[in-house]
């Protein structure tokens, strides 16, 4: 299997197939001559050819936040059951 390639290489690596089309490379010729497989050439045009490096970063880090927000609501919500647990046996 591959190894797993930074978004941020991955962006620069399309725009470098893009320039090498626009100098006439096929698409198959220029993800050879920059060592990636076409099935990846056409994977990261698919999921982070609109983006550039920086919209990429702050990608990046809005998913970490995001899955920082996700464990502490998940960790409220334990605390919550804990607690409605705790008062429903006092009664």
């Amino acid at each position: 299997m591959g190894k797993k390639i930074a978004v941020e290489k991955a962006i620069r690596i399309l725009r470098e197939v893009e320039v090498l089309q626009s100098q006439g490379s096929t698409a198959g010729d220029a993800c050879r001559k920059l060592g990636i497989s076409e099935h990846t050439y056409y994977r990261w045009k698919k999921e982070y050819g609109r983006l550039h490096v920086d919209q990429a970063r702050r990608l990046k880090e809005l998913e970490r936040e995001n899955g920082r927000l996700k464990k502490l609501v998940a960790d409220i919500s334990l605390d919550n059951a804990i607690l409605r647990e705790a008062a429903s046996g006092n009664s």
